[in-house]
């Protein structure tokens, strides 16, 4: 069978885990924000150089300096109407790309510098993906969106935003990550948070192991109990290849994989980090072939230039996949999403599995 072209990868259905409702703004929704909003700083104000800068100055290779640019688009979403309408576009967006179901996250705590409370940043947010959601049901692109809220690890706010989870599930949250500089920023430093979540039978996500090693790894799980790793791609630390390229896992490995916890993996973004030398070299080959539950992801659209279409194609080129292990990614981060289990069987059944099956007989 011919390897997917990204046309007919564009038409599958596809689940993302991992994505940040301001790391995926437009281009053009940034520079015309910037203007109405009075925000002065955007290096560059035409659209086309403004897409080009995002990219150049997040290809760093260092995760400090990535994130530096979300600077610009926190700073033009700081009004409850900038924030909807970039939670409206990112559904939109997302839809048109094929994504069937996405679990987009954000930090309240970031849009408060102009006087929005955090309940009113997330309540623009809802409003913005439930309207985004029935534009592209309209438009034949049916999509369901759960929020996730961010904790920033740096600060010291993430009980609170916890709790906002907690007020929230049933509105569209669905779970909780936190995030930010990994090193000297362990995600010890928020347990009350995360015994608050476990005892309100709340779901998270840790970013773990993408700037920093297997300790941050470590502590997500067995300190905090995360339910997925946000990245996690370190976790190839604790793997040993020996000289027949017989794969060791060490312990830590090993019990990530026997859990089965979801590493949500961002091949892209995680290049332009450092934290993988390249697509060919990156860890989701050998973690997809030692059958880790592995998730394929985005991360942030506008820094990474890059859309789901454009991730499965990359580690189709890279590892010579076809549609079963596209397939098999989708269904893994179906099952590993923060919502009710017969809605995600429902999705598996009702949708992705029908929507490869119809490409892949007529190929």
């Amino acid at each position: 069978m011919a390897a997917p072209s990204f046309e007919d990868i564009r038409q599958v259905p596809k689940v993302l885990l991992h994505d940040h409702l301001d790391g995926g703004v437009r281009p053009g929704t940034v520079a015309e924000l910037a203007e109405e909003t009075g925000y002065a700083q955007l290096p560059v104000t035409d659209v086309e150089g403004l897409a080009r800068w995002f990219r150049a100055a997040a290809d760093s290779g260092s995760l400090d300096r990535y994130l530096e640019t979300f600077a610009h688009t926190v700073g033009v979403t700081q009004t409850s109407a900038a924030l909807h309408r970039v939670a409206r576009e990112c559904a939109e967006d997302l839809a048109a790309d094929g994504v069937v179901y996405a679990e987009v996250r954000f930090a309240p705590e970031l849009h408060v510098e102009q006087g929005l409370d955090l309940n009113e940043v997330v309540e623009a947010v809802l409003a913005g993906f439930a309207e985004g959601q029935r534009r592209a049901a309209a438009a034949g692109n049916p999509i369901r969106i759960g929020t996730l809220l961010t904790a920033m690890r740096t600060a010291a706010r993430s009980r609170q935003i916890a709790e906002l989870v907690v007020q929230y599930r049933d509105r569209g949250v669905v779970g909780f990550d936190i995030a930010g500089r990994e090193a000297g920023y362990p995600p010890t430093r928020h347990l009350d948070a995360f015994e608050y979540l476990r005892r309100e039978n709340a779901h998270f996500t840790i970013h773990a192991g993408e700037a920093f090693g297997l300790p941050s790894i470590w502590e997500a799980i067995q300190w905090c109990g995360a339910d997925r790793l946000g990245h996690g791609v370190r976790i190839v630390d604790d793997i040993r290849i020996d000289a027949d390229g017989v794969a060791h896992l060490g312990p830590l490995a090993a019990y990530v994989r026997d859990r089965r916890i979801p590493l949500e993996l961002c091949p892209t973004s995680n290049v332009m980090t450092g934290a993988a030398p390249s697509i060919g070299e990156h860890p989701i080959g050998l973690l997809e072939s030692l059958r880790f539950r592995v998730t394929l992801n985005t991360d942030n659209r506008l820094m990474s230039d890059t859309t789901m279409s454009n991730e499965m194609v990359q580690v189709c080129e890279a590892f010579g996949w076809g549609w079963e292990e596209l397939r098999w990614l989708t269904v893994n981060a179906m099952k590993s999403a923060f919502i009710p289990f017969d809605e995600r069987l429902r999705l598996i059944d009702d949708v992705i599995k029908p929507g490869y099956a119809r490409l892949m007989d007529a190929r």
